[in-house]
């Protein structure tokens, strides 16, 4: 995450305007729905919704609206986007490849917005005693990783750069803290892991980067709303995106506060914090039709391995109304 010195942008100001405008009439001949009692938000142990969290600016917007904030921490994408589907949550945020499983899985949910690609926030790692050296020696070894999150594409794109099939490596499918376990007790013999568990291992394991995502993967954060919410409540989305784009400016320009805040939200120690937020990246941009195809080549990489049953069209989860105009 690079420091930004100079957070007051006319574009902000500029950007917030178009993005109330573009949802202020509601999705056409419906009318707007009353405001909820309260919001829903799943997050994980990192990342700027959990900054938006430590910060309470949401919480203080919505107070003169009666609106409560619930938050609801999930160990990783997939059960957090399992959560959105049955509607214990609304809104939440998750990487490149869990929403492509759970658009397959019949999902109702919608993207609303995403962080900027972040690819060196994702890596391969081995032990640090450990006698490999690329990604040509992952070929028959235990490999470690969350099934349907981001870490799943980059080990898909790895493979494919060394030549090396999937049906050539022994996948262990474990939640990153089981995965942990795994990777110390030397059951695996490499984990595919995100920050901040991955500046975990780094720190306190001295776990060895064997690649990371550059070159590989863009590694986008997402924000998902069920399609309920974000077409039936798109003032509330709107509300969201405004306050998600005002701590992402103060982000870039606070990186002490943040890893203040973030180690406090985390229970993680401050050298661990500090190496995952220099790598991170904030500013949240609208969907893109180059982001959308950039997600269709992730689902056809999914479903041509037979790691998805069917086929998807990821603009199919888009909202059928415009949530911004300009991020």
């Amino acid at each position: 995450m690079q420091v930004d010195h100079h957070p007051s942008r006319p574009g902000r100001r500029r950007t917030l305007g178009l993005l109330a405008a573009g949802v202020a009439a509601g999705l056409p001949g419906i009318a707007p729905a009353q405001p909820p009692a309260e919001i829903r938000i799943g997050y994980q142990k990192y990342g700027t919704l959990t900054l938006l969290k430590g910060r309470g600016t949401l919480e203080k917007r919505l107070a003169a609206q009666n609106i409560a904030v619930k938050w609801t921490e999930f160990p990783a994408g997939p059960v957090l986007l399992e959560g959105l589907n049955v509607g214990s949550i609304d809104f939440g945020t998750v990487g490149e490849a869990p929403p492509i499983f759970a658009q397959a899985a019949g999902a109702r949910l919608v993207y609303v917005g995403h962080e900027p690609a972040s690819p060196s926030s994702e890596a391969i790692v081995v032990p640090k005693g450990s006698t490999l050296r690329s990604l040509a020696d992952l070929r028959g070894k235990k490999i470690a990783l969350n099934k349907g999150s981001n870490v799943h594409f980059l080990l898909v794109r790895a493979l494919e750069k060394a030549g090396i099939s999937w049906s050539q490596i022994q996948p262990i499918y474990l939640p990153p803290a089981d995965a942990r376990a795994a990777f110390e007790r030397g059951s695996v013999d490499a984990w595919v892991i995100w920050d901040p568990f991955l500046a975990a291992a780094e720190q306190q394991l001295g776990a060895r980067v064997l690649a990371d995502g550059r070159g590989l993967v863009s590694n986008h954060q997402f924000y998902l709303a069920a399609r309920s919410f974000a077409e039936g409540q798109p003032g509330m989305t709107r509300i969201l995106l405004e306050e998600i784009a005002r701590v992402d400016d103060w982000g870039r320009a606070n990186l002490t506060e943040v890893i203040q805040i973030l180690s406090v939200q985390t229970g993680l120690p401050r050298n661990v914090v500090e190496l995952a937020a220099r790598r991170y990246t904030y500013g949240v941009k609208k969907i893109s039709p180059e982001v959308v195809r950039e997600q269709q080549r992730i689902a056809d990489a999914f479903h041509g391995l037979k790691l998805i049953p069917k086929p998807i069209v990821v603009a199919e989860a888009l909202p059928a109304v415009s949530l911004a105009a300009s991020l």
